[in-house]
């Protein structure tokens, strides 16, 4: 299975955090997973950087992305064009997780989240842990 991490789960599978739960550590530890964080992630934690809501830069996020072995997914013309088709969740209307729906549609992966608000999208390819 192709895992694309949202921007949290991902930070905090980086940072080993005792935050991230039993199951996504399960997923992300199995061999057969191969584990993928979006360049809409990097956006993400580079605005939550420049306005002090985050410790540490993109690129040393990317670092420990890379020392973890994940692979990078950058964001395409499709990827965009997706985000219009996805259906309104009322109380969700993150531009950063929309974005990572689409990705993970597209791609045909499952998208992690430890986001109750974005695993209750209809949409099927969230993962909620």
């Amino acid at each position: 299975m192709i895992l694309l991490l949202d921007t949290q789960v991902a930070i905090w599978a980086a940072q080993d955090s005792p935050r991230l739960s039993g199951p996504a550590r399960t997923l992300l530890l199995d061999p057969g997973n191969e584990v993928v964080v979006s360049a809409v992630s990097l956006w993400e934690i580079a605005i939550k950087f420049a306005s002090g809501k985050l410790p540490f830069s993109p690129a040393m996020a990317m670092a420990a992305f890379r020392a973890s072995g994940y692979r990078s997914l950058a964001m395409t013309e499709a990827h965009a064009g997706m985000v219009a088709n996805l259906p309104q969740v009322d109380d969700h209307k993150d531009p950063f997780d929309r974005m990572l729906v689409a990705q993970a549609l597209a791609e045909s992966m499952r998208l992690v989240t430890a986001d109750t608000k974005l695993a209750r999208s209809p949409v099927g390819c969230i993962e909620p842990v």
